[in-house]
């Protein structure tokens, strides 16, 4: 006969960047025990009015911070914002952009850009190849 399953957990960090939040300004009890499987789904399905609250208004994760300001996190970390930033806070600085952000936005548009026309030259050369087969 087996043994009863013991549940997966993961690392509260594991957790938070799971959830998409920062993890110093999570709950205490949240962020000092190991977090199941089972409990992040029901985080995720019917999230506590503290992840609600802290998702709308933050602090946010890096990766969250530079998403919504439209840079890379290389973008953020040349610009030497290495804290974590509020909804507030990231609205002020989209309202009135510092130069960094300027140029950093415009980085990032140009890497798009230039991941875009890789793809549709990529996309071209596949059928290209598929219609070469044809013949």
């Amino acid at each position: 006969m087996s043994a009863a399953k013991t549940p997966q957990t993961m690392k509260p960090a594991t957790a938070a960047k799971k959830l998409g939040i920062y993890l110093p300004a999570a709950p205490a009890e949240f962020a000092a025990a190991p977090v199941s499987r089972a409990a992040l789904d029901e985080l995720l399905q019917s999230p506590p009015e503290w992840l609600v609250q802290l998702r709308l208004e933050g602090p946010h994760p890096r990766d969250v911070v530079a998403r919504k300001l439209g840079v890379s996190n290389s973008g953020l970390a040349r610009a030497g914002v290495t804290d974590a930033l509020t909804t507030a806070e990231i609205s002020a600085l989209l309202q009135a952009p510092p130069e960094w952000l300027v140029t950093e936005r415009a980085i990032q548009a140009q890497v798009r850009a230039e991941n875009r026309r890789i793809k549709e030259e990529r996309l071209g050369k596949a059928a290209a190849a598929v219609f070469d087969d044809e013949d």
